[in-house]
């Protein structure tokens, strides 16, 4: 039988010390190599979050940016879609809605609002309609109210350029007319608008909303809750949503 002595072998699979400094040499150098690779790496990443930043600073002063003591103009003009509360078979009208309106910034964030608005608003409605004891048939009929409103708002800004608003609003009554179409005793007819009695003069409603500005121009999202009745006698209240784009000037 052959007899290998271990001890023999053992020295000869031991490594020396010359292989064990190569083998330190190559892990010290990977171990270099990846921490150059990851210095790299955060080095990147760092200038990606320092161009971003800059770009985000830079895009910044494209927002309005606003002092205490800040005094604004916005002219404006827009869209209303209306309808009367109250009534099931009230559907919305579109109508126009525009003037002006100033703000005074108490603080960076805070800021006071007034306005005139010119705002034609109203309802419509279809079906069999009874019109002074007499039935229309496949009627068509539409209330043109038109009033001044003015609105009286405060302006939380959250985020640049970002306000969220809430206020009162009176409101005096302009015209109030109405317009008939359908069939009597199978006759088309249409009545054209003509002025109507019974609309109250004052209206009172709380609007709320929320604004945004770039460059000076601004979208602005309300809706007008009412809080008066619209006619003398019944329980319907004005519901106005209103979209609005204007352009601020600071004076």
């Amino acid at each position: 039988m052959l007899s290998i002595s271990t001890e023999k072998m053992d020295q000869q699979n031991a490594p020396t010390s010359a292989s064990i400094s190569k083998y330190s040499r190559i892990l010290i150098y990977k171990v270099k190599s990846k921490q150059i690779v990851l210095t790299k790496f955060r080095l990147e990443i760092m200038k990606k979050i320092i161009a971003m930043a800059a770009l985000v600073l830079s895009s910044v002063g494209a927002f309005a940016q606003y002092s205490a003591g800040d005094f604004t103009l916005q002219p404006k003009v827009g869209l209303n879609c209306t309808s009367i509360t109250g009534d099931n078979d009230a559907d919305y009208k579109a109508g126009f809605v525009g003037g002006l309106e100033a703000e005074y910034h108490v603080s960076p964030l805070v800021g006071i609002s007034a306005g005139l608005l010119y705002s034609m608003q109203g309802a419509k409605w279809s079906g069999n309609l009874s019109y002074e004891d007499t039935e229309i048939a496949n009627a068509k009929a539409t209330l043109k109210t038109d009033y001044l409103n003015i609105p009286i708002l405060a302006n939380i800004y959250v985020a640049p350029g970002l306000a969220l608003k809430a206020g009162v609003q009176p409101a005096f009554n302009l015209t109030h007319k109405q317009k008939l179409e359908g069939s009597i005793a199978g006759y088309k007819g249409d009545t054209g608008y003509q002025t109507i009695d019974g609309v109250k003069s004052f209206d009172f409603s709380i609007p709320v909303g929320i604004s945004y500005e770039y460059q000076g121009f601004c979208l602005d999202a309300r809706y007008n809750i009412g809080c008066t009745k619209v006619f003398d006698e019944g329980d319907g209240n004005h519901s106005v949503f209103q979209l609005t784009l204007g352009y601020k000037f600071k004076l």
